[in-house]
């Protein structure tokens, strides 16, 4: 693992100011279920780890109405997966949790971290393969002509067939789920989750349409009949 700066955030304000001063290679780190895997084998290298543990204070909580569901960003999966209002009304978000990982990761992983997990292709965790364009623009695909039969279909391009791995995020997009985001200025903006990732077009490196230094606060789910 390569040497990074730690800092600690005690709320939203605080964590995008760090995030800033930090640099483009920063990053936020909540559960941290698959980004400190990747920083540990090498494929992951941020300069600096911004700790938004404390922002469950803020954006940890569950809530549900006439009119939907509401997410905070920190909700563990976990405890969406077991919460009554989404065992009652929204059981495929349930389900979709129990799914994705086992209770010992869904206890430590957060909602926005699971919508931002990296792709499972064989060849983006492994920097032995040095084509990957996901990993390194520019340096081609080894799966195109590698193991890829689990791979995508639809939505690929020439630089990269590597899918989106969420199973929660798939059935957000399902339910016309939005994503509440928070910009560096302090200002807030909700976009409909399929607008939160991008296709692999020439540059699969770059995932979201999030903006440099943006958190992810929380989902609105709208009630269905």
């Amino acid at each position: 693992m390569r040497p990074f700066a730690y800092e600690a955030a005690l709320d939203a304000d605080a964590a995008l100011r760090m995030a800033t001063t930090s640099g483009a290679a920063a990053e936020y780190l909540a559960g941290g279920t698959n980004l400190l895997d990747l920083m540990k084998i090498g494929v992951a290298k941020p300069s600096a780890l911004v700790d938004i543990s404390a922002l469950r204070t803020e954006h940890g909580a569950i809530s549900a109405d006439a009119e939907g569901l509401s997410l905070g960003a920190l909700v563990h999966m976990a405890e969406a997966a077991e919460h009554p209002a989404v065992l009652r009304h929204y059981p495929v978000i349930a389900q979709s949790l129990r799914l994705a990982a086992s209770q010992q990761l869904r206890n430590m992983a957060t909602l926005a971290g699971n919508v931002l997990q990296r792709t499972r292709c064989n060849y983006f965790p492994d920097p032995s393969w040095s084509a990957c364009n996901k990993r390194e623009p520019g340096t081609g695909c080894a799966t195109m002509e590698g193991v890829n039969r689990r791979l995508a279909l639809l939505g690929t391009s020439e630089h990269c067939i590597a899918h989106y791995p969420g199973d929660f995020g798939n059935v957000l997009a399902a339910l016309g789920a939005e994503v509440t985001v928070l910009a560096p200025d302090g200002a807030a903006r909700r976009i409909g989750f399929e607008e939160l990732h991008r296709l692999p077009g020439d540059r699969p490196d770059r995932e979201t349409t999030l903006r440099s230094g943006e958190i992810i606060t929380g989902f609105r789910v709208p009630a269905g009949p």
